[in-house]
């Protein structure tokens, strides 16, 4: 049964933005270009955006928003910043795509090797191009087809990565069985060449490994795991994955979501990892879309036209994106405080949180690492939420319910129980005090209800 979540106070009008999704659903599947979107998990209207600036966005109806989406993680230095702008329109005064090499694809391949400390790396245009990349590296240079990932990490929407993918793609098993691809459309002989191995387990891994490692050309994992809600690598789990490489398999860090916005050296630095190939998206692009992979020369120099393994983009490279990133990693650079910032401000929000949430009644686990945070409805304790399993324990209609009373109150969560929010260096004591003032309201409006068991649709 579906739950209606009524709040305490007024709703923000959304006739425009009804209106706007109305149209949509008669020309886009489902309404929206992404899933997670279509607030499908929650409930309600989703917000047509117009406009955003620093932390807050602006619907169609003129509402104004406290946002911790962050375009889902590349505004780590806010909306609109005017340093990205700037390089950006001085980039379009001399043309939108050539087709051809540009010196700012020199400047940024040379400020990610510099700064992450791999020796080569190649721009794509999203996250599931640089892991689909790198992945395809991986069996040209082992000569080996079988792949690894872990349930709940979310690799981008390339056919062999949708098998327990985390995020909306959790709520398809019901469809689909829990041993089949996330995804319909994917081969089930395709998804057998991905094996499955369970996050925060060190002793699966070792036994897999000791199995099957000398038929795996990589394992691909998330450092830090944001698709599933955040979950944190524990100490022994890091060492386990170092220990894949005595199979001859090469070991990928899917830093898409994590790069640069962890610390400079992305959670790889931060974790003290020590992968053979990294993929990066969302902030290397300052919010244009852009990805990119990189890793030792002796790997990376496999790749066309140096090598045989093949691939190719004609956007690869853009020059408004490559603008875009060079001016947020530059800024990024200049601002040596920012990261211990965002990870006080994060740290006061999770405080925050668990205190709202435990005067209210409502069971809460806050998992987060630096700028990056989920709180679980579940009643365990903190940091108890390590593997997919246990995040899926989750009460989704408490969490839909808290998600549209924090809405009702001008704050814009991320609208799934399984995804990360993101603080951005435009967060301040302001924006502090206003969600932990929402937060509480709409824990106080929770608390004592009983919510049934909330529908989910899929997405991601």
């Amino acid at each position: 049964m579906k739950t209606e979540f009524m709040s305490a106070v007024l709703p923000a009008p959304t006739a425009q933005s009804e209106a706007l999704f109305a149209r949509a659903r008669a020309v886009t599947p489902g309404g929206v270009n992404s899933p997670v979107r279509a607030f499908r998990s929650v409930g309600g209207t989703p917000r047509f955006i117009a406009s955003a600036q620093g932390a807050y966005l602006t619907d169609a109806d003129g509402t104004r928003y406290l946002d911790y989406i962050g375009s889902w993680g590349p505004m780590i230095l806010g909306h609109n910043l005017p340093a990205v702008r700037e390089a950006v329109a001085d980039a379009l005064q001399f043309g939108t795509s050539f087709g051809a090499p540009g010196e700012r694809e020199v400047l940024l391949a040379e400020q990610v090797t510099r700064l992450t400390g791999v020796d080569r790396v190649r721009f794509v245009s999203s996250g599931t191009e640089a892991t689909m990349s790198a992945l395809r590296l991986a069996r040209g240079a082992t000569g080996r087809k079988f792949i690894l990932k872990f349930r709940g990490n979310y690799h981008g929407h390339a056919d062999g990565l949708l098998v327990e993918a985390g995020s909306g793609l959790m709520t398809n098993e019901g469809h689909l069985g829990a041993a089949a691809p996330s995804s319909a459309g994917v081969p089930e002989e395709y998804a057998r060449l991905t094996l499955v191995s369970e996050y925060n387990d060190p002793q699966a891994l070792d036994a897999l490994m000791a199995e099957r490692g000398h038929e795996l050309a990589a394992v691909i994992f998330e450092p830090v795991v944001g698709n599933a809600g955040v979950l944190v690598p524990t100490p022994e789990f890091l060492a386990a994955l170092h220990r894949v490489k005595e199979h001859g398999t090469l070991l990928i860090a899917d830093e898409v979501m994590t790069g640069f916005r962890l610390s400079l050296r992305g959670a790889t630095g931060l974790l003290g990892l020590q992968p053979d190939l990294i993929c990066w998206g969302k902030i290397i692009g300052g919010g244009l879309p852009v990805g990119a992979y990189g890793g030792r020369a002796d790997v990376m120099d496999f790749v066309s036209p140096q090598g045989p393994v093949y691939q190719a983009g004609t956007l690869s490279g853009n020059p408004l994106a490559m603008a875009a990133g060079l001016a947020t990693l530059t800024a990024l650079e200049n601002d040596p405080g920012l990261y211990a910032r965002l990870d006080a401000y994060t740290a006061q929000l999770a405080s925050g949180l668990k205190a709202a949430a435990q005067a209210a009644g409502v069971p809460v686990s806050v998992n987060r690492v630096g700028s990056m945070l989920t709180a679980f409805h579940q009643d365990v304790p903190d940091g108890s939420v390590r593997t997919y399993t246990d995040a899926a324990r989750s009460d989704t209609a408490a969490f839909a319910g808290w998600f549209q009373g924090m809405l009702a109150r001008g704050v814009y969560w991320a609208p799934s129980q399984f995804e990360s929010i993101f603080v951005s260096g435009a967060h301040g004591d302001t924006e502090l005090n206003a969600t932990l003032e929402a937060a509480q309201a709409a824990y106080r409006d929770l608390g004592g209800r009983d919510l049934g068991t909330h529908e989910q649709g899929a997405g991601a």
